[in-house]
């Protein structure tokens, strides 16, 4: 068995990529600047460290000196550099000694005067900087197979990672992530000898006032991204969650990446088989990249065991999706995303099942089953449904609406009979399976499907839901890989797909638009594939 599971990791492994999806490398940031600030760096740079408040009283001379040539010459692009470099080690300098600016007022020895300095404490309690820990984004560089490019936004500031872990950080509301990953911005503000510093979100500023002058405010969008990715092994939960499914029943949860905001329009990203929220790690800091999308929309996640049988975790979701509007009552309707088996549980957030999935399985209506209510109620909010009110579009990634062809070989025979079945799902199981009616072929239940088995193109429930029409009225796109071989749209050999799913699976009619890119399976991280998701994403705040 631990042979079998060896191989089959192998297998999904090089399928998915073997290269870690980021690794991260802590360096110390170097400055040239022929400026009199820059000589200041040079200096403060070069000298073994003094005691902190020596060292900050340097740094601040510099900034200082910054953004008395910012005042005059606004765009002055060697003075901003200057500023921004002092303030980023003026940050590290406190998150490495444990100093805290922001209970009381720091004396800092300069060149010429004793620097008071002080950071504003946001209002809302769950950015107090005291759970977190504050690092200057230039000190880490990133490499991986989901760090695409570096998205920065350039401007006035020192774009900074803040993280912090469940252990500090107050679990105000039940939709919040777990551990803390997320790009500030600090800025300085000189009056005197007197010095203010803030942190401010550049997801919900664009621009920042200094001297007189307004500056777009500096951004890095990559870094607290590829820095989770670096710390959390995404890749051992993705297969975790695959294999031992049962040890993360109660973690399925729907989850929002920033502080919600009424006015913006959440995107909710919903992963495929074998993945995590890790797959929309490209997407999330392209799009964060564009003021535009910025603007108008905020980032959700739906995160689950992918042994599951899609229909039972779409159940699930639809639950979360009631919970967070209860919690969330003004929240703008919502644009999902759904990436391969992400798609297929996309697709039943737009779709009015009726009986026609219930039947297709059973003879006697849901009330007239002699099963749990337990069980009873698990069945029939998996097999019975109507779409959600608070979906306005969706967009689908190779999904695989009509199944694929790997989950009948080798591979998905293997990867079916290791996930195994959801007994612990499911209390009276054996009355499941012996009251369900023999599929097409005639065949009989004789085990709880898994999420393999409902990849297959011959299974009762893809092939029930294929033919049930989506709800009119809510717009749907679809972007499709071809590997770049080409091939024949229909099921005539050689196929045109993305090495996981053909398009004749991918293809759903109706749609509003439809891509197909040369991409593998994972359209959702290719550039063309994000930029047809802007191009979308545009198009849907036109529309509204």
């Amino acid at each position: 068995m631990k042979t079998t599971l060896f191989l089959l990791s192998c297998l999904l492994l090089v399928t998915t990529s073997c290269s870690h999806y980021s690794t991260v490398r802590v360096v110390r940031p170097t400055h040239a600047s022929s400026t009199s600030a820059g000589e200041i760096i040079a200096h403060s740079l070069k000298r073994p460290p003094p005691p902190p408040s020596i060292q900050l009283g340097g740094f601040l001379d510099a900034a200082s000196d910054a953004a008395v040539v910012l005042q005059t010459h606004p765009s002055d692009a060697e003075a901003l550099q200057d500023y921004n470099f002092a303030v980023g080690r003026i940050f590290g300098i406190i998150e490495d000694h444990g100093l805290e600016p922001w209970k009381a007022p720091l004396a800092c020895s300069g060149a010429s005067k004793v620097w008071s300095l002080s950071i504003k404490r946001d209002p809302r309690p769950q950015l107090n900087p005291s759970l977190f820990d504050i690092h200057p984004a230039d000190i880490f560089e990133f490499r991986g197979s989901l760090v695409i490019q570096r998205t920065l936004k350039e401007g006035l500031g020192a774009p900074l990672v803040v993280v912090s872990d469940d252990t500090r950080f107050p679990r105000n509301e039940p939709f919040q992530g777990g551990n803390i990953f997320y790009g500030m911005t600090g800025v300085m503000a000189f009056k005197g000898n007197q010095v203010t510093g803030e942190f401010l979100d550049p997801l919900t500023v664009e621009d920042i006032k200094l001297n007189g002058h307004f500056h777009p405010l500096a951004a890095d969008f990559t870094a607290p991204v590829a820095l989770a990715l670096a710390r959390q092994d995404h890749r051992r939960k993705e297969l975790n969650n695959l294999f031992n499914p049962s040890e993360f029943e109660g973690k399925i949860r729907l989850a929002r990446l920033q502080p919600y905001d009424p006015t913006k329009i959440p995107i909710l990203c919903i992963h495929g088989l074998g993945d995590s929220q890790a797959t929309w790690a490209p997407l999330i800091q392209t799009l964060r990249g564009d003021a535009f999308i910025r603007k108008n929309y905020q980032f959700w996640f739906f995160s689950y065991p992918t042994a599951y049988p899609y229909p039972l975790t779409a159940s699930v979701l639809r639950r979360r999706l009631d919970e967070i509007s209860a919690y969330y009552p003004d929240h703008k309707k919502i644009v999902v995303i759904g990436h391969s088996m992400g798609g297929m549980i996309s697709r039943t957030l737009i779709t009015d099942s009726g009986t026609k999935l219930w039947s297709a399985f059973y003879d006697q209506p849901p009330l007239k089953m002699p099963f749990t209510r337990e069980t009873r109620q698990i069945m029939s909010d998996a097999l019975i449904f109507e779409h959600r009110k608070d979906v306005s579009r969706v967009i689908f990634a190779s999904a695989s609406h009509r199944g694929s062809d790997v989950a009948s070989n080798f591979i998905g025979r293997l990867g079916r009979r290791i996930i195994g079945d959801p007994n612990y799902m499911i209390e009276d199981g054996p009355t499941v399976l012996s009251l369900a009616s023999p599929d097409s072929t005639g065949a009989n239940l004789n085990r709880l499907p898994n999420s393999i088995d409902f990849l297959k193109p011959t299974n009762r429930f893809v092939t029930t839901l294929a033919e049930i029409p989506l709800v009119k009225g809510i717009p749907y796109h679809s972007i499709i890989g071809d590997r770049g071989k080409g091939g024949n749209l229909d099921h005539e050999r050689p196929v045109s797909t993305d090495g996981i799913v053909p398009y004749w699976s991918s293809h759903i009619g109706g749609a509003k638009s439809e891509l197909i890119i040369p991409s593998h399976h994972w359209t959702n991280q290719h550039p063309l594939g994000i930029t047809e998701v802007n191009r979308i994403l545009r198009e849907h705040v036109k529309d509204h």
